[in-house]
């Protein structure tokens, strides 16, 4: 795959097609569902495999990157709190050191939020193309 080839470009587009899915408030099965018209509609078979092999490589599999992938807020909640505890210390007792853990706190929220959004728009193309290529499959015969 070469870094300007068709399948990089149809790769980016569906990852940006799923974060506007994210930003919609409804079930995941629904935004599964509208992603895999748009995917459907678009992008043909060769690039749908093409992008599915990218994700599958690309996709982390330890502990850590699942839980910003699944809970990307609960995982950024206690930077948050820490970056307003050094705001509240930072203003009562006059202390500069203080506003250094809420800038602190501030760019490791916002790391843990951007990264989990990332990979969750991932994981939705992924889950999208799998249901594709499963719908297209045709039934193998139980033996």
């Amino acid at each position: 795959m070469q870094a300007g080839g068709h399948g990089v470009g149809q790769y980016e587009r569906l990852i940006m097609m799923a974060e506007d899915e994210l930003t919609q408030y409804s079930t995941d099965a629904r935004k599964l569902e509208k992603l895999r018209q748009k995917i459907g509609l678009s992008v043909s078979a060769a690039e749908q495999r093409q992008v599915k092999d990218m994700l599958l490589a690309e996709l982390p599999t330890d502990p850590i990157s699942k839980i910003l992938m699944d809970q990307r807020q609960a995982a950024a909640l206690p930077f948050w709190g820490i970056a307003g505890l050094g705001m509240l210390l930072g203003i009562s007792m006059l202390q500069p050191l203080d506003f250094l853990a809420t800038g602190a706190g501030v760019a490791i929220a916002i790391w843990i939020q951007r990264r989990g959004w990332k990979l969750e728009a991932k994981r939705l193309v992924l889950q999208t193309l799998l249901e594709i290529e499963a719908a297209t499959q045709p039934p193998t015969p139980k033996g």
